[in-house]
Formats: structure tokens, C-alpha cells, sequence
């Protein structure tokens, strides 16, 4: 058995990225195991037979295969109460914020990138869908800088890969579109740190590799930017 925790991802999964986020930001050593979908490793598919990614395996043998679990369980293992409240209303409001992500606007994200495989309406109809929730998020961030107030947290974390994913489908749809305190707090999210460390290219991991982290950089980093977040 390992000696560390072993995550399964795919770079450029929103699900996978959420994930590797909050084991950034924890500081955990954890080993990263790039996959592709077209030859999962046996090991995963042994770990959780239901073949998605991300899946980390600890080093007790469990197994946390859903993303929003491993961000949560990332998190705590940092015990920061700025990333993980634990005030009931924020705990209801950042849970709210993420089931509406990973259900309505997750399945209208889905059509309006593959809307030629939904060719019962046109895209634009998928991207107005779609637009029912970057609405909300709009309101919300005109007036805190974060989902849940003047910080950074999970609910932020949770949402804006798939943000991201839903500006890329048309980039200058978005650029132009009306949801300008949106676009800045997605620009802010994609320039930092944990960000920009978990997005490198991995090679496919083959059984045998030497461990690849999640990231690299000196913990001290880390420590600073939660230093930072609370004296915002």
C-alpha cells in the first residue's frame, strides 16, 4: 500500500480540477496519476469501478471518488475556517451555490458545449439556460468579491472551473456579454496560484512511475496566500 495518498485525475477536467485545488491548497503530499479515458489504469478502475475521474485513494485503502467530497476533505485536512466555513448559514449557502453549479447549470453547461449533440434547439437556447446562473453569480459578486463574502472559500473553489469551461465555448460571447463582475472574478481565480500550479502538463501515468505531486512549490507560498486572504 502507498505510503501517501494517490490521486487519479485529468488535467483538464473541472471535476479533477476542484480536486487538485483544495489538495494545493492543503499542503498534503499527494501523489498525482494523470490518466486518459481511452486506457484507464486497472488500479483506478479497481478503486472505483464507476471509471470518472477524480478518485483518491488514502492511505488506509478508502476511497473518495467524488470530487466535491475530496475538496471538503482537502480542505479540512488544512483546517482553515476561511476556505471551510463551519457557520450553519454559510455552510447552506455555499452548499446551495454548489448543487445548483453541479446540477441545472452542469446540465446546461453540457448542452451548449455539445449543442450539435442536442439538435432538438439551437445553441444559444443551451447558453440562455446556462445563463439563468451566471445571472445569480453576477448579483452576488457586484457586491463581495467572493461567493460567500470577503473571502475566498470551497463554494468558489467548487465553481469556477466550470465557469471557465462555459466562458470558453465562446470566448467573445463572453468577453462582451454584460456579466462583468462575473469575468473579473474568474480572471482572478485563473491567475493564481492554485490555479495555475495544478493546471501543468503530466504525463499518463504508467504503473511503476516515480510519485509526480499535485504540486511542488514551497509550502511557505501556500501559507502566505491563506495569510493574505484572511487580512482581505
Amino acid at each position: 500500500m502507498e505510503n501517501h495518498p494517490v490521486l487519479y485525475s485529468y488535467r483538464r477536467c473541472p471535476y479533477a480540477m476542484r480536486a487538485r485545488m483544495g489538495i494545493y491548497l492543503s499542503g498534503m503530499p499527494v501523489e498525482q496519476r494523470e490518466i486518459v479515458f481511452w486506457d484507464k489504469p486497472a488500479d483506478m478502475l479497481e478503486a472505483s469501478p464507476k471509471g470518472t475521474v477524480p478518485v483518491l485513494v488514502l492511505e488506509n485503502g478508502d476511497v473518495i471518488d467524488e470530487s466535491r467530497d475530496i475538496l471538503q476533505w482537502a480542505l479540512q485536512q488544512k483546517g482553515d475556517s476561511i476556505l471551510l466555513p463551519e457557520q450553519p448559514d454559510l455552510l447552506e449557502r455555499m452548499n446551495a451555490w454548489i448543487d445548483e453549479n453541479d446540477g441545472k447549470f452542469k446540465m446546461a453547461l453540457d448542452h451548449y458545449k455539445y449543442a450539435d449533440r442536442y439538435p432538438e434547439y439551437p445553441q444559444e437556447h443551451y447558453r440562455r439556460q446556462g445563463e439563468a446562473f451566471l445571472a445569480k453569480l453576477e448579483q452576488t459578486l457586484l457586491t463581495q468579491p467572493y461567493l460567500l463574502g470577503a473571502h475566498l472559500s470551497m463554494a468558489d473553489l467548487a465553481i469556477f472551473p466550470f465557469i471557465r469551461q462555459f466562458a470558453n465555448v465562446d470566448k467573445l460571447w463572453f468577453a462582451e456579454s454584460g456579466y462583468k463582475a462575473l469575468r473579473q472574478w474568474l480572471e482572478n481565480h485563473l491567475s493564481q496560484d492554485y490555479f495555475l500550479g495544478v493546471m501543468k502538463n503530466r504525463p499518463v501515468w504508467e504503473s511503476g512511475h516515480s510519485p509526480l505531486w499535485v504540486d511542488e512549490p514551497e509550502l511557505q507560498r501556500r501559507d502566505e496566500f491563506t495569510d493574505k486572504a484572511r487580512q482581505a
